[in-house]
């Protein structure tokens, strides 16, 4: 079903609201008005199926739909197919910029296919996310594409054994057979460390994300296996972990790093709140970005080229990772077998004011 501006398929809404009280129009008498049997009426209004119609016939058809003000009855397609043409989608913070363009690409492609998102926000709570997972579970989705996942989500692993669909978004989970999307964490950070390296940097610090969740682990991962093919010394004291991809445990972990005495020139920040964090703790303590400390993060969120300096940043095809998690989720439902698909897309740098080449003199604590 078309929406614009309050038109259905260009009918008023409120004219559609008295049709609809006056007489529910039903798919045989849009066939009728089409002069077309209504099982081509149905294959010409499914997006699916259209593909099967010649195309004057489904102008016809639309036309024959618009002008009665058909609405598709999704409770009768759902009783026929055992489908509901719903998909739930799992978040851990709605808050966080990285997850809009995320769920853009999941719902423009699923919307093409006929299918509403259901979307829930677990506040990166387990027990908040196995509640509303039952929610979803009793609304009978026919997938769920998962963003909130920890590595030991043993309730994924049993969901996926049990047939339904599951994708995980941006994250994965140590059970290999669930499939997922997310862009090459470990590309991503090569191309951070690398730059630093370019501009003369050797004291590289890391501050990473929780360890308990897949990208997290990935990046910090990536940073030791990265630092090392670069000949550049791993010093464990130059690490620390936040315990949440945000500002304030960005700042928090920042505060540590720089309280341990030990110099550094540049840090690599596993996300680009985190690294919004380094900026406001290096700022407190009158240190310069990038003068006295370069900084890179990691997503290229909105916002990155409006901080000061402008961020730095690894960007990841997050509207991408979004339309492949619903193809994956349309394949699933499809019944085809897709295995522990892992799909990883490729990072860029984006080169910004937030790092230079390394200066004379190190920061200190």
């Amino acid at each position: 079903m078309v929406r614009k501006s309050g038109l259905f398929w260009g009918v008023p809404l409120a004219t559609m609201v008295c049709m609809t009280l006056a007489h529910t129009v039903t798919l045989r008498d849009v066939a009728e008005k089409a002069g077309v049997h209504p099982s081509t009426a149905s294959r010409a209004l499914n997006a699916r199926s259209r593909t099967l119609v010649n195309d004057q016939t489904v102008v016809r058809v639309l036309e024959a739909a618009r002008v009665l003000g058909y609405r598709p009855n999704a409770l009768a397609r759902g009783l026929k197919t055992n489908q509901t043409f719903t998909v739930g989608m799992l978040l851990p913070d709605l808050t966080n910029p990285l997850f809009p363009p995320i769920v853009r690409g999941v719902e423009d492609t699923l919307g093409a296919a006929d299918y509403t998102v259901i979307l829930g926000n677990t506040d990166n709570d387990t027990d908040k996310e196995v509640a509303i997972l039952g929610t979803m579970l009793n609304r009978r989705v026919d997938a769920l594409i998962v963003a909130s996942a920890r590595r030991s989500a043993s309730h994924l692993a049993e969901l996926g054994e049990s047939g339904l669909p599951v994708v995980l978004v941006n994250r994965s989970t140590d059970n290999a057979r669930l499939p997922s999307v997310s862009g090459d964490d470990h590309a991503g950070i090569g191309l951070a460390v690398r730059h630093l390296a370019s501009l003369g940097h050797r004291k590289i610090a890391h501050v990473g994300g929780p360890q308990d969740i897949s990208t997290g682990l990935a990046r910090y991962q990536s940073f030791i296996s990265w630092m090392q093919s670069e000949g550049l010394e791993v010093d464990p004291r130059l690490i620390v972990f936040s315990e949440w991809f945000h500002e304030a445990p960005g700042a928090v972990a920042t505060t540590e790093l720089l309280e341990r005495g030990v110099e550094f020139t540049a840090i690599v920040a596993a996300n680009d709140l985190l690294a919004i964090g380094c900026y406001d703790v290096l700022a407190e303590r009158g240190m310069r970005v990038p003068d006295d400390v370069s900084v890179i993060g990691y997503n290229d969120m909105p916002f990155s080229d409006k901080l000061n300096p402008p961020l730095t940043t690894i960007h990841i095809p997050h509207y991408m990772i979004g339309v492949r998690a619903a193809e994956l989720a349309l394949e699933l439902i499809a019944e085809r077998d897709v295995g522990g698909q892992s799909v990883r897309l490729t990072p860029t740098l984006v080169e910004r004011a937030s790092t230079s080449r390394i200066s004379t003199s190190l920061p200190h604590a």
